[in-house]
């Protein structure tokens, strides 16, 4: 080898070292919460089979992975998650069929809804891990939260880790819901308002005047015929509104819409589920 041509490959050597460090430093852990419950119970002593929607939870999981993050999944008890049937349509992917064949495909491959191959991890476990192990945190949507996310203790602890440390933090469709699980008294809060349809606000909650967005009022109003005669306990507008954020909604029923407020991404429906995970990356970078 000629002596000129050493000097030039130890260059593109160096060059090629210093691109994967740099590709490695951006790379980030991702905390993907999602409810292990398959229905959300209605009044009336009613259940809806649910679980989480499929493209709020693969959209944003493809992208971040094609981005070169990494992806935990975790569960309030470590059971795999439900899909909610209705969700597997290619209305929520642009009416491409194809592109739903492809998120399908990925979720199928991941196993995270086989119950005895899933990854999903429990959120004590992820307590055990330690928070500071990941970098940002995702919760999808579908109906499932509101059966369980709201009012677990150990995603309180989480979402309250990740707040005061500033950690991107987002939410979408009825994930947004989840930010209840962070009240002082968030059991009782959810009692209140099944009960009475209002609770007490907290003035000292960690979300107390933050511009959030989730599934309006009006949105479930128009989804309500897919309850098959059921009625909700409650909406989450009506519920994160009474706790003390600040709602912010689209100007059209079920078009996207992405609120960002300080470590908080919020989105108010499947349409928006893009858009959250677009300004998610942006604060990976």
């Amino acid at each position: 080898m000629p002596r000129s041509a050493k000097p030039l490959l130890r260059k593109l050597a160096l060059s090629v070292v210093l691109a994967l460090t740099a590709a490695s430093a951006h790379a980030a852990n991702v905390l993907v919460v999602l409810s292990d419950a398959d229905h959300l119970d209605l009044q009336d002593g009613k259940a809806f089979p649910t679980g989480f929607y499929l493209n709020e939870l693969m959209q944003p999981v493809k992208l971040l992975r094609d981005a070169g993050h990494t992806i935990t999944f975790a569960t309030p008890t470590g059971q795999a998650p439900t899909v909610d049937q209705t969700s597997v349509n290619p209305m929520y992917f642009n009416n491409d069929a194809t592109d739903l064949a492809a998120h399908q495909a990925l979720l199928d491959s991941l196993a995270l809804t086989s119950k005895e191959n899933s990854p999903v991890l429990s959120l004590s476990r992820i307590e055990q891990i330690g928070y500071d192990r990941y970098d940002a945190v995702y919760v999808p949507g579908g109906h499932a939260p509101m059966q369980d996310l709201l009012k677990s203790p150990a995603l309180g602890r989480l979402l309250s880790a990740f707040h005061n440390r500033g950690k991107p933090t987002a939410l979408v469709c009825h994930g947004p819901i989840a930010l209840l699980s962070t009240l002082p008294d968030a059991s009782g809060f959810v009692a209140a308002m099944e009960s009475r349809g209002q609770a007490a606000r907290v003035p000292q909650w960690i979300y107390s005047g933050y511009q959030v967005t989730v599934i309006s009022n009006q949105e479930e109003e128009q989804a309500k015929p897919q309850l098959g005669g059921g009625q909700m306990k409650f909406y989450p507008q009506t519920a994160l509104q009474q706790a003390g954020v600040q709602y912010r909604s689209n100007t059209a029923p079920w078009a996207a819409n992405v609120v960002v407020d300080r470590e908080l991404i919020t989105g108010q429906n499947p349409a928006s589920a893009v858009g959250v995970a677009n300004a998610l990356l942006s604060r990976l970078k």
